[in-house]
């Protein structure tokens, strides 16, 4: 969800595999949306192609020898077993990470302003507030943040 602590957790992970050596890219989900995803919304359908965007370039640039890591708000499980399956199929490892994090935290986090903007009535379609997250059920790895 916003506010979760998946940039930062991604940021962190890179400079420690970057210092042991390793080729790290990460794929922001908001700087993807305003590139390759720019033109789309936030309604089920492209918040779905946006995810399956960001999966494609994650898979090319794991294919080619780099770990990528991508924080971006996934909220529906069809969409990120779409991902988890071209990654199977171009024969390149995926981990599903769920940094699960009580709303009620990213709230009080709001880095972007969202929640207070949702509680305003200025915005609607907040992801896991008014608009459906499909918690993954079984991750590879779950991180509970506070």
């Amino acid at each position: 969800m916003p506010s979760a602590g998946k940039t930062t957790i991604a940021y962190e992970l890179a400079g420690r595999l970057r210092g042991e050596g390793h080729r790290v890219e990460v794929l922001d989900g908001d700087e993807i949306r305003a590139f390759l995803s720019a033109g789309l919304g936030f309604g089920r359908e492209d918040r779905d192609t946006h995810v399956r965007r960001v999966g494609m370039a994650a898979e090319v640039l794991a294919r080619n020898g780099v770990k990528v890591l991508v924080p971006v708000i996934a909220p529906y499980a069809d969409s990120r077993e779409a991902v988890r399956e071209r990654h199977r199929t171009a024969g390149v490892p995926f981990l599903e990470v769920h940094v699960a994090t009580p709303v009620e935290v990213c709230a009080a986090r709001d880095v972007k302003g969202l929640y207070a903007k949702q509680a305003a009535g200025e915005i609607s379609g907040l992801t896991g507030v008014d608009d459906p997250y499909e918690a993954p059920g079984a991750p590879d790895l779950r991180i509970e943040s506070q």
